[in-house]
C-alpha cells in the first residue's frame, strides 16, 4: 500500500487553529488510513492508503472540520512525490547549511506564468524564490520571520493556496515515509 503525507495548513500555528495530534491520528484511522503518525505538532500526517492524493485531501478537509471544527487546507503527497519534491531543490548548499531559512511551500494548484512573474515583482528584500510545478522553494537568508515575504503574499500573487515547512521539517517527513 503506498506511504503518503498529509499536509495541514496552518494547525497549531499561533496558538490558533489547535488540535492534539492524536486527534488527529484518531480521525485518520476513523477514515480508514492506515498506521497514521504525526510529526512534530504542525500538522504532518504520515500513512498509507489506496486511496487518490486529491480523494484523501477532500475526505481528511471534510473529517477535520467535522471532528475537530477546523477549516483547513490538506495537502496530500505520495512518498514518491516526496522524494520528487527534495531532489528538486533549487538550493542544495542552503538545504545543507542553513536549512531552517529554507522553506518548501506546496501549493493546492501550480500557478500561472504570470502569476509568478507577479510573485517576483514583489520580493523586495534578498529572499530567493523558485518554482517547481506544485512546489515553491523559498530561501529567506535574513530569517523568515523578518521578511515581508510571507506565506499570505505568496498565496495572495500566486494565486492558490498552500502551506510551508521548513527543510528540516521536510527531511524528517521524507525519513518517516521510508519507513
Amino acid at each position: 500500500m503506498p506511504a503518503f503525507v498529509a499536509l495541514f495548513r496552518a494547525v497549531n500555528v499561533g496558538g490558533r487553529a489547535t488540535v492534539a495530534m492524536s486527534d488527529l491520528c484518531a480521525t485518520a484511522e476513523r477514515l480508514g488510513l492506515c498506521a497514521p503518525r504525526t510529526l512534530l505538532q504542525s500538522g504532518n500526517l504520515v500513512f498509507t492508503s489506496d486511496a487518490k492524493p486529491d480523494d484523501l485531501e477532500r475526505r481528511l478537509e471534510t473529517a477535520v472540520g467535522a471532528d475537530h471544527g477546523l477549516e483547513t487546507t490538506v495537502l496530500v503527497r505520495s512518498a514518491d512525490d516526496w522524494g520528487a519534491i527534495v531532489a528538486a531543490c533549487p538550493y542544495p548548499d542552503i538545504a545543507g547549511n542553513d536549512p531552517s531559512h529554507l522553506l518548501v511551500m506546496l501549493l493546492r494548484e501550480p500557478p500561472s506564468a504570470q502569476a509568478e512573474a507577479d510573485l517576483r515583482a514583489a520580493i523586495a528584500g534578498r529572499e530567493r524564490f523558485e518554482l517547481r510545478g506544485g512546489t515553491a522553494y523559498v530561501h529567506y537568508p535574513d530569517g523568515i520571520g523578518r521578511s515581508k515575504l510571507t506565506a499570505s503574499l505568496i498565496e495572495r500573487r500566486l494565486g492558490t493556496t498552500g502551506t510551508a515547512r521548513n527543510w528540516n521539517t521536510v527531511k524528517r517527513i521524507e525519513a518517516a515515509l521510508a519507513g
